[in-house]
């Protein structure tokens, strides 16, 4: 491994660098038209999306805060064919540290009744999941903690405890930001997890993530839509049909490297072709169902700084992008 990707990973603190961004939303709260809340345990709740109704640039801050503030994210909007969307596009020069040790949605909360995939820098204090950590050789220390859930009901009590337990700080120390899928910045958020998606699934394939030197990629955001289920699946088609992720990879094999991305494409997938809506129905709603290759970008491309050469695989399928938006 190049030693200059060894030291990035030492001495960085994804719970304290992401304060910065922290303090950005919270000072911005009545123009990115969120709600920030002071529970009786003392955490600090930040609501984008459940009572409050936020907005594409609640949404691009929400991301850059799941990154731990080692990744930057910005708005625009694209042509995919005659499809006319807003997109978000994420950069990061610390990838293994941004995306899996902060970003990924690796931390299932659950406690009584209150269910949320949960992601953000906490998971690098609670290490959730374990593994992954011990493979970027990564973990965080600090007295504060950032959790963001995806999910429409804000923490109870019972939940606040749970996640500042498992971080080893004090409630007061805890910032939780709540975004549920079916709002406009909970719909941003997700297309921002275009990079983290094509750098795990090339990790899945085999490619030593701490052996990436950068990332950035773009995904159209998926227009709200009110039904839950309906929400869930354009988020995750934006990402599977219309995602496009790009690294810089140190490597000292071409051929290895080319198959690796050949294989990384959501496309590699049996239940490829299809809204990802009719996909979940056909699973029985069982996430452990679906084939995990689908679970990637709709295209890769992989630089190889080692030799200059440019693998891509995948392409954007704008016919599956219709049928989801059910036009």
């Amino acid at each position: 491994m190049p030693e200059a990707v060894k030291m990035t990973l030492n001495g960085l603190s994804v719970n304290r660098n992401v304060l910065k961004v922290i303090r950005r939303i919270i000072d911005d709260r009545e123009e990115l038209k969120i709600r920030v809340e002071k529970t009786s345990e003392g955490a600090t709740v930040i609501d984008a999306g459940v009572e409050a109704q936020g907005g594409y640039t609640a949404g691009k801050y929400v991301t850059e805060a799941c990154m731990g503030g080692f990744g930057e994210a910005s708005l625009s909007m694209m042509a995919y064919s005659d499809l006319h969307l807003p997109t978000i596009t994420v950069t990061t020069d610390l990838p293994a540290v941004a995306l899996f040790g902060s970003q990924f949605a690796g931390w299932r909360v659950s406690v009584g009744k209150y269910f949320a995939l949960g992601s953000g820098p906490a998971r690098a204090l609670a290490l959730k999941p374990k593994e992954l950590y011990a493979k970027i050789d990564y973990r965080d220390e600090a007295d504060t903690a950032t959790i963001v859930l995806e999910t429409s009901k804000k923490p109870p009590r019972e939940v606040i405890e749970y996640v500042a337990k498992e971080c080893r700080v004090k409630p007061e120390k805890l910032y939780v930001i709540v975004t549920p899928t079916s709002s406009i910045a909970g719909s941003t958020q997700i297309s921002g997890r275009i990079a983290e998606t094509g750098l795990h699934k090339l990790a899945e394939v085999g490619l030593d993530s701490r052996n990436v030197l950068s990332g950035t990629g773009y995904a159209p955001i998926a227009p709200i839509h009110p039904k839950p289920d309906r929400a869930m699946g354009r988020t995750n088609d934006m990402i599977l049909y219309g995602g496009i992720a790009f690294f810089n990879v140190a490597h000292d094999d071409d051929a290895e490297l080319k198959e690796l991305v050949e294989k990384s494409p959501s496309s590699m997938s049996r239940d490829y072709g299809r809204p990802f809506a009719e996909v979940f129905k056909d699973a029985g709603y069982d996430f452990y169902k679906i084939d995990a290759a689908l679970f990637a970008p709709a295209v890769v491309v992989v630089n190889n700084v080692n030799t200059g050469r440019i693998f891509k695989a995948g392409e954007v399928n704008v016919n599956v992008l219709r049928q989801s938006l059910g036009s």
